[in-house]
């Protein structure tokens, strides 16, 4: 017969309510410290996707005579195909941050955070005190680390369409005006930029959240763990994961809602 769902059977749950509350706080720590974490990485890899390092062409513009070949065939034609024109503009930096989000967009979130708290970390001696009462650092931790190199890889492509949007016009007026280029990007383009990415960051944060559900799998004390917790000695099952979907629930809608709210808010001033 299949788990039917019995009122007689929450009452057995709660001796197990202070698990959900304190996988409550796990889970909302998680989230908030992944899309930190995320948003840094994010900041750094969109830089280096959008940056402009090609070592080849500068050491040809360097030492033309030297290193011209990237630039010029031997009749002192520009070269505009072939392996030395594709290698002379090859940009290292753009290509391994492009390589480190495709690969982390294109596998799996358990695989992650396996390959992280077992193998990583595996080599490296973390402290083993206790959290929320119960909550594992030195299982808590890579499970942050894991949740925001996968989240950095997402915001990247966000934060990157953002600065994309800005108009250049504005970048050539703040170079005329004598700023320099990080100041460009820190006064000028990234204020816009974040305006108009801000509704997806916060919608990072609401995916973070339901995402971290997969940190059980490596001993992490949120809510599903209680929910396996609560399985392993009752035998129930349908039951504490209904109450662990009412918790996710009243988590993301009203956060879904205040970010909608907020959207509205800043478009106000966008209307002509």
């Amino acid at each position: 017969m299949g788990n039917f769902i019995k009122v007689e059977n929450f009452p057995k749950m709660l001796p197990y309510i202070q698990m959900f509350k304190d996988g409550l706080a796990v889970t909302v720590l998680l989230a908030l410290l992944t899309v930190a974490i995320g948003f840094v990485l994010a900041l750094a890899l969109a830089g280096l996707r959008m940056s402009n390092f090609r070592p080849f062409l500068m050491l040809s513009h360097a030492a033309p005579k030297a290193f011209g070949f990237f630039e010029r065939d031997k009749e002192g034609n520009k070269l505009d195909s072939g392996f030395l024109y594709h290698l002379g503009r090859f940009n290292p930096l753009s290509f391994l941050a492009t390589a480190y989000v495709e690969i982390w967009r294109s596998t799996p979130m358990v695989v992650q955070i396996m390959i992280i708290y077992y193998g990583v970390f595996s080599m490296i001696k973390l402290p083993a005190f206790t959290m929320f009462g119960s909550v594992r650092f030195d299982r808590f931790f890579p499970g942050v680390v894991a949740l925001g190199l996968n989240s950095g890889a997402y915001l990247c492509e966000i934060i990157r369409s953002g600065l994309q949007s800005v108009d250049g016009g504005q970048t050539e007026a703040a170079r005329s005006l004598g700023l320099g280029q990080l100041q460009t990007l820190r006064h000028i383009i990234l204020p816009q930029a974040l305006k108009n990415i801000l509704p997806a960051i916060a919608n990072e944060f609401v995916v973070i959240i339901k995402e971290s559900a997969i940190t059980w799998t490596i001993g992490v004390q949120d809510i599903m763990y209680a929910v396996n917790a609560v399985k392993g000695a009752t035998f129930i099952i349908m039951e504490p994961l209904l109450v662990a979907t009412a918790i996710y629930f009243c988590l993301c809608f009203p956060t879904s809602k205040l970010i909608a709210y907020v959207e509205r808010r800043m478009r106000r001033g966008d209307v002509r």
